[in-house]
């Protein structure tokens, strides 16, 4: 069943992407609805065999309503298409749904979301894993796979290994795999190592 909360930001019961991504519109389960710019529900089929969930939306994918489109986004399409995945059979999702930032100038900056935040966004995660049921959930930076395993999770020692769903997630996948976010091969001093180590990690998921 759903986990419930007071402030009555639980997902609704259903398996129906559709009305999740509608009722997720109105979400108040934590402040950054407040400031940013709308939810920024996940897209894909509904019985994909993959869910890739990353941190959060960033800055286009806040203005856009889309995941994954901004930078990072379109790095990552690069890498999925050398790694042999075609980005439309595949679910995309962030663990949270809004876009956390700071303000310096005209510019919003990305900053980290915080345990209670990733936590308050968890039931919408779980909603998505029930209504696509995926064989593989690939995680996408710390964040993400922290959303999922706790805050003890670290990538620099799982990176690659194939994960037991936890107990909470037990029938929602079958097995998971934790990498860097795509933004952090963008930030990588040596880009062009990070970005083949990023590839072939999406082949091993493939695999």
């Amino acid at each position: 069943m759903p986990t419930t909360r007071p402030d009555g930001a639980a997902p609704p019961d259903t398996a129906d992407l559709t009305r999740l991504r509608r009722a997720a519109a109105d979400c108040t389960g934590c402040g950054l609805h407040r400031a940013a710019t709308q939810t920024v529900f996940g897209e894909g089929p509904r019985h994909a065999e993959i869910l890739v969930a990353g941190e959060q939306p960033g800055d286009q994918e806040d203005r856009q309503g889309k995941p994954f489109v901004g930078p990072a986004g379109r790095l990552f399409d690069e890498a999925l298409t050398e790694a042999g995945f075609e980005r439309e059979a595949l679910y995309v999702t962030n663990v949270v749904k809004h876009f956390k930032f700071t303000e310096r100038g005209k510019r919003r900056i990305h900053a980290k979301p915080s345990r209670p935040e990733v936590v308050a966004c968890r039931p919408w995660l779980l909603a998505e894993l029930r209504a696509v049921r995926p064989r593989l959930l690939l995680l996408l930076g710390a964040t993400a796979a922290q959303s999922v395993y706790g805050p003890s999770f670290r990538i620099t020692r799982r990176r690659g290994d194939p994960l037991a769903p936890p107990d909470e997630y037990a029938g929602l996948f079958d097995v998971a795999l934790a990498t860097v976010h795509p933004a952090a091969v963008l930030r990588a001093p040596d880009r062009e190592a990070a970005r083949a180590e990023f590839v072939a990690d999406l082949r091993s998921a493939a695999r």
